[in-house]
């Protein structure tokens, strides 16, 4: 549901909606009263003398015009907001209506007045007197179009019953039609509320998703920095460590070397082991983090890695983008160059490969790299399982790639080729 700004936003929204789908009715209900008192009051005034009305006529038809004026003036005053059917509205309503009634007999003109009773039964009045109190109102309307009450003949009494009658459909069809106008201002008044409340529990939503898009990419970072420690130690253990045990046994040989030229020969041996130690530190050091990025977009870094890849190994790999690249968030990028330099590396060392493939593809909310090779294959189900002290290997893609929320799939037989594909989710750089 929506909170705090959201909330308020959607009641004030709803607020409005209900305002707006209202205001003419409320004009209607508040001054319509007013008007056709007034345009009766009017008639009642012209057409007196044509009526033949009397000062007693006059004197009964004056007051009870002015006392319908007092009810109206203090049923403004009272009226509630929202307005609820009570004892007071009945009998408000009920009063006007004798009041249209008695002065209608003296003057038909004075109809007008009786109208009202229309369009405010169903506010003023409970459900089971509506229908009588329209029919009043009616039968006050349909005396008057048919010359007065009461008729003084049948023929009159036909025309007023026919009037009765068509008044009646009159009332039925425009009150039928008023109340299909209500409920399409409340069903949009509904529709408006729901939008809105969507609308506060999306924003909620990538609210939400964007906090947790951080935190994904601050674990990744710090899952990253671990894995390269996990990465760093094992390459020590492999290779500087191994290296470094080989030069103390060739010291440990000079010792005990019965000649110089023996000495001298594994010397030369601890000598190369240490050049060589030397320089898997270096590498080591340097692959701690992607230089590569360091001055280089992702497409360019990926194409000069596999373009470095080849010149080494004389294996021939060419790089291809796909789709519109944009700057990718560093993490991101980051992973997916690490993923090809082990793909890479696994197809130098056990393919036997004689052409590489690498696929950049910027596609709707991901990204995929796809490494392919015509080598010589395996089994990616006869793997062994991965340990603590191994190098980063098939595992260690898939855990850089999870840690993004992506996944990495293999697909190799024995003979046929090795194709890796990984897929992360598109990152900008700025968020």
């Amino acid at each position: 549901m929506p909170q705090g700004p959201a909330r308020d936003r959607t009641a004030a929204e709803l607020a409005d909606a209900v305002a707006t789908a209202e205001s003419p009715w409320r004009v209607v209900h508040r001054y319509g009263a007013y008007v056709l008192l007034a345009i009766a009051v009017v008639l009642l005034a012209a057409t007196s003398e044509v009526i033949g009305m009397s000062r007693t006529d006059w004197y009964v038809a004056a007051s009870l015009a002015a006392l319908a004026l007092l009810l109206q003036l203090w049923w403004t005053a009272t009226e509630p907001d929202p307005m609820r059917v009570s004892a007071a509205s009945a009998l408000f309503y009920w009063a006007r209506w004798a009041i249209a009634f008695v002065v209608t007999l003296i003057n038909p003109f004075f109809a007008f007045f009786a109208a009202v009773g229309y369009y405010d039964a169903d506010r003023m009045l409970p459900r089971w007197q509506q229908r009588p109190a329209i029919l009043a109102s009616v039968v006050i309307v349909a005396g008057s179009q048919s010359g007065g009450l009461w008729p003084d003949s049948p023929l009159g009494w036909a025309v007023f019953g026919a009037l009765v009658v068509a008044n009646t459909a009159f009332v039925v069809i425009t009150g039928h039609l008023q109340e299909k106008e209500q409920e399409r201002a409340r069903v949009q008044v509904r529709t408006i509320h729901e939008l809105a409340e969507t609308n506060a529990a999306l924003q909620a939503a990538l609210d939400e998703n964007a906090h947790l898009h951080s935190q994904l990419l601050v674990q990744a970072r710090e899952a990253g920095v671990a894995d390269e420690r996990r990465r760093l130690a094992a390459e020590i253990h492999d290779t500087i460590a191994q290296g470094l045990t080989g030069i103390i046994a060739q010291l440990q040989v000079v010792k005990n070397a019965p000649t110089l030229e023996t000495a001298r020969e594994h010397l030369d041996r601890a000598d190369a082991l240490a050049r060589h130690s030397l320089g898997e530190a270096r590498r080591s050091v340097h692959n701690l983090s992607p230089a590569a990025l360091a001055d280089a977009s992702l497409p360019e870094a990926l194409k000069k890695t596999v373009a470095d890849w080849g010149g080494r190994t004389g294996v021939r790999a060419e790089f291809t983008l796909t789709g519109t690249a944009q700057p990718l968030h560093d993490e991101i990028e980051a992973t997916l160059l690490r993923i090809t330099e082990e793909a890479l590396s696994n197809a130098a060392r056990h393919a036997r490969a004689t052409r590489v493939g690498v696929t950049l593809s910027f596609m709707a909310g991901e990204v995929t790299l796809d490494v392919r090779d015509d080598g010589c294959g395996f089994d990616p189900i006869a793997l062994p399982a991965r340990t603590g002290s191994a190098g980063f290997g098939l595992d260690g893609m898939r855990a850089r790639a999870e840690r993004l929320t992506g996944d990495v799939t293999i697909e190799s037989e024995p003979g046929s080729g090795t194709a890796i594909s990984a897929r992360v989710p598109l990152v900008p750089h700025d968020q």
